[in-house]
């Protein structure tokens, strides 16, 4: 994106710095999270929770409430208290990375959570795991962006709305038929779709 803006709640998300954006309620989950060697997964858990916390102007969690609190999150996502105490995300597998991302965005509770091909190399059990803790995020007052490109996640996590975009547009929308559509026909139609509209414009 070379120009323009984001608005978020009256506010560009580009003039904000990425700190102030967690703050705000923005959340992204990364296709590939990376690692941060150094630094606990529970240091790093209860630093995000806190800030969030201040922003809001409520009370900060004492270690032990925090510890209650993140122990029965884990437990949901299927994560071992074990990891805890590792670094974040060092020498997770994929599915171990995605299964914190899930936890990081069920402790820190969003108003717009945006998940970056989370399926991506998950196997099965992992990828229903992710799809539950998506799910129960689901509410009217947050609002959840999932990015893919397969219609497995889609079993799982049913859309209320479908976007295609392409070339930096969205060309098609639809209910959750149209990631069926894309199934079945693959994405040339939508090229197709995108140079009628570009001839249009």
């Amino acid at each position: 994106m070379e120009s323009g803006e984001v608005e978020y709640l009256g506010q560009d998300l580009l003039d904000m710095a990425i700190e102030d954006r967690a703050r705000a309620g923005v959340f992204l989950a990364f296709q590939y999270p990376i690692e941060i060697p150094g630094v606990s997964n529970a240091y790093f858990l209860r630093a995000s929770v806190n800030a969030v916390r201040r922003h809001q102007g409520l009370e900060e969690l004492d270690a032990m409430d925090f510890l209650k609190r993140v122990k029965e999150e884990m437990k949901t996502v299927g994560m071992k208290e074990e990891f805890l105490y590792r670094s974040v995300n060092e020498g997770f597998s994929g599915g171990e990375k995605k299964r914190n991302e899930v936890l990081q965005m069920s402790l820190l509770q969003p108003k717009l959570a945006i998940l970056d091909e989370t399926d991506s190399g998950l196997d099965i059990d992992a990828l229903r795991v992710v799809a539950d803790g998506v799910n129960r995020m689901r509410s009217p007052d947050r609002a959840l962006i999932v990015i893919t490109h397969y219609q497995r996640l889609l079993e799982y996590i049913v859309p209320d709305y479908v976007h295609v975009l392409s070339g930096g547009r969205i060309v098609r929308s639809g209910g959750s038929e149209l990631a069926h559509e894309l199934e079945e026909k693959g994405y040339g139609w939508v090229k197709e779709l995108e140079a009628g509209q570009g001839a249009r414009a």
